[in-house]
Order: structure tokens, then sequence, then C-alpha cells
């Protein structure tokens, strides 16, 4: 496999020689040592209920949600703080969200969709998109730590059916 070379902070180059290839699409890349959880979940080494992928970006639900259909907008490459990303990265993640935010709508019949960054959970950017009927999905300690894996399943397939993403399942 080739060298990927990236730039961390826009400001020094890196070099990455064993980027793991992800299924389907692309490369998670791991810079600085250990990966995130998330880059753990693209690369298919832990389970995840996918809803989107391209080359970029990564939509899975989260496994602790304020509401089911509660999913992760992810950029493949690791960066850590969301004011980090490359604006070209940030503007596509936040096109997918927009596309995320619209399917939760759709299949889960929400008044809104919420829109949350957080980032403290986990070092590696991220967008949380979820059903809103309230203020209340906007204050993550509202999350369901034991949420129903059937429902989630279900969650999951409702959002690849309002987003076209049948082939993730």
């Amino acid at each position: 496999m080739g060298v990927v070379k990236l730039w961390m902070n826009r400001r020094e180059p890196a070099t990455v020689d064993d980027a793991v290839p992800l299924p389907r699409s692309g490369f998670a890349i791991t810079l600085g040592g250990m990966s995130t959880v998330f880059t753990k979940i693209i690369n298919g080494e832990l389970p995840g209920r996918f809803v989107y992928r391209d080359e970029k970006v990564v939509a899975f639900l989260t496994i602790e949600p304020v509401a089911y259909g509660h999913t992760l907008v992810i950029p493949v490459e690791e960066v850590d703080k969301w004011t980090d990303a490359d604006p070209a990265l940030w503007a596509h993640m936040n096109e997918v969200a927009q596309k995320v935010g619209a399917a939760v709508v759709e299949a889960f019949d929400a008044p809104r969709a919420g829109y949350l960054i957080a980032g403290f959970e986990v070092p590696h950017a991220h967008i949380h998109v979820f059903p809103a009927e309230d203020m209340s999905g906007f204050n993550l300690a509202n999350v369901n730590r034991d949420p129903d894996p059937a429902k989630m399943d279900e969650a999951a397939d409702k959002l690849r059916n309002a987003l076209g993403t049948t082939d993730l399942a």
C-alpha cells in the first residue's frame, strides 16, 4: 500500500504507511498512535449500525441515543476537534448531516432534527443528529444507556430506507 499524505491542522505534513482499507470505500487514517473507538468502528474492528458512507465521511447510530435514530456523522480521517477540520471536510460533514437530518425527520416523523457538537466523549470530531421533539435531546445527560437492540436495528433500517443506503445493512 502506498504512502498517504495528510496535513494535520494544515501546518505540518504527516505520512501514514499503514492506512487501513475501508469496506467499500476509502481508508481510515490513524494519526498519532492509538486509533479512536470511531476509527475502530469505521474499520470494522467494532460493530456499528451504519446508515451512510462515502470516502470522507460515515454516519452510524450512537450506542447511547437521546432518541432512537440518534446518528453520529464522522470524518473517516481522525480529526480531534471540529475546529481543526479542513474547511472542505467540515463542509462535507455538514452536507451529510443535513441529509441525515432530513432522513431523521422523515423516518421518525419528528418535528425537528437536532444538531449538536460536543466532542468531549471521543477525541474524533463528530456531529450528533437526532429526532428532536423538544430541547431535552440537546442534553447528552439524557441518553438511553441501555437501548433495545431490536429498536436500534429498526431505527438504522428506517434511516437507510430514507437515505437510500439499504446496501449498508
